[in-house]
């Protein structure tokens, strides 16, 4: 008897502990120097660059219109987030650069995908014309 309330306490605390280390994971921490990191390229300056490039590695995921529907959505784990909302276009471009730059679980890096850092600065500018 005293073994099974020992179990039964061991794995409460256990499923309590992995309960809260799977939800500080899901919080996806951007680096202070890209969080006050300013975009260099102009907000209209090759918009429609910016929309390919969208098109071509964002879209089969994020959808057409950044809803987080593209037809690769469903296979994915995470939340896709929906780049209308307010909540989302709240992050600064620079956060927005970083997770495209650097990718985290589903979210591929796109480093390499896309080398030149001015256009994953494109495909930021495109992604704040998606807003409500």
């Amino acid at each position: 008897m005293k073994t099974i309330k020992i179990f039964t306490i061991v794995g409460i605390f256990s499923f309590i502990f992995f309960s809260f280390t799977t939800i500080m994971q899901d919080k996806w921490v951007v680096p202070a120097k890209y969080v006050n990191m300013k975009n260099p390229v102009p907000a209209k300056q090759d918009a429609a660059i910016g929309k390919s490039l969208f098109d071509k590695h964002c879209k089969s995921c994020h959808g057409k219109e950044g809803y987080g529907d593209g037809p690769k959505a469903a296979e994915m784990k995470g939340d896709l987030g929906d780049f209308s909302t307010e909540e989302f276009q709240k992050q600064t471009d620079g956060e927005l650069f970083y997770k495209t730059t650097f990718g985290r679980n589903d979210m591929p890096e796109f480093a390499k995908k896309v080398p030149d850092d001015e256009d994953r600065w494109l495909i930021v500018n495109y992604i704040r014309t998606l807003k409500e």
